[in-house]
């Protein structure tokens, strides 16, 4: 397959760089994962009446980490420091721009009396920093960090996305980047499903820059995706194992959480014995892929020739996405992170 088989038509003006001021009062495609039935448009709020009374929906419930950090070297010489794990309490592996100029033992000032050492690089891309006071990593970045908003959101993140990128679920910290489609739940609305008889659980998977990085090849499947960790409880485990043999929908909401029930499936963690599982994932779903674990989706509307596209198709075809992909711009849908939403079963 070639990556131009997953290009579409984007008006800029589709970019969403702000939230819906109300989190499922966003837009809403319904859409057949097979056949030729139109879609429905609607709002999130309504998600619970295109829901089935025993589906078990699966979120993901990583916490976003305000990665992005500004600092300044005493000769003035300003640097972009964006984390991207901790190493352990006091040591972080981060992106660093300009990279070039940064020099083993450097200090950098992050504001407000805080500063990072640069140690030294860890790989081709990645820089290992140090903070220099007493503080950890996780206080470091609290007190210092940004909102790692996406490149296309082309503004400063501001105190309100603290809250508004972060899901109602986020629970484990971890995540450069939001899980989205998780971003249009709010507690009424779970309440609603809860009521509908929809089963709510959660696992996580700690979603990396690399969700931002087009893909290398133009032969789709020459790609590798960056790992992410993930991991799946006993209960979570359990409610998947009960549901498929009621044979009872998995709605998974996001790719996060496909990619890692996928996995689950593909390692046998969905068919033995419940117990708490953890790993990592660079599972690339594209078209030709069977899926044993999902069997409907929730999903934002994602960039043309991203993996996360390419993964849409997979699931309902890609004559069928690219179909109701030029329907939600033609209608004015919002797109990305910040964007509106799909039901897909």
């Amino acid at each position: 397959m070639h990556l131009d088989e997953f290009s579409f038509d984007l008006p800029a003006s589709l970019i969403a760089q702000e939230p819906c001021p109300d989190r499922a009062g966003s837009r809403l495609l319904v859409a057949a994962r097979a056949g030729d039935a139109p879609a429905v448009h609607a709002t999130f709020r309504q998600l619970p009446g295109f829901l089935r009374a025993g589906d078990l929906l699966v979120v993901n419930r990583t916490r976003v980490v305000p990665a992005r950090l500004a600092a300044r070297r005493a000769d003035g010489v300003e640097f972009e420091v964006f984390y991207l794990r901790t190493l352990d309490e006091r040591r972080f592996s981060a992106w660093a721009r300009p990279m070039k100029k940064l020099l083993a033992g450097d200090v950098l000032d992050t504001g407000g009396g805080a500063c990072v050492r640069f140690v030294g690089r860890s790989g081709e891309r990645e820089a290992v920093f140090e903070v220099a006071a007493d503080d950890a990593v996780e206080t470091l970045l609290d007190r210092r960090g940004h909102v790692p908003l996406p490149p296309y959101i082309h503004r400063a993140d501001r105190s309100e996305d603290r809250e508004r990128y972060q899901t109602v679920f986020a629970r484990e910290r971890g995540s450069v980047a939001a899980p989205t489609a998780g971003l249009h739940f709010d507690p009424p609305l779970l309440a609603a499903l809860g009521a509908h008889g929809v089963e709510v659980v959660s696992l996580w998977l700690h979603v990396g820059p690399g969700t931002f990085q087009p893909l290398d090849h133009d032969e789709v499947e020459a790609n590798r995706l960056h790992a992410e960790p993930f991991a799946v409880d006993a209960a979570t485990i359990a409610a998947v194992a009960r549901a498929r043999a009621e044979k009872r929908r998995v709605v998974a909401v996001g790719t996060t959480v496909t990619r890692a029930l996928e996995t689950a499936a593909a390692r046998g963690w969905l068919d033995g014995p419940p117990i708490d599982r953890a790993g990592e994932t660079d599972l690339f779903i594209y078209p030709g892929r069977a899926f044993r674990a999902v069997d409907a989706l929730v999903t934002n509307f994602h960039l043309p020739r991203s993996s996360l596209f390419i993964l849409v198709c997979a699931f309902m075809g890609t004559a069928r996405a690219q179909r109701h992909y030029a329907e939600a711009v033609a209608r004015g849908y919002r797109f990305f992170s910040y964007g509106d939403a799909m039901l897909i079963g």
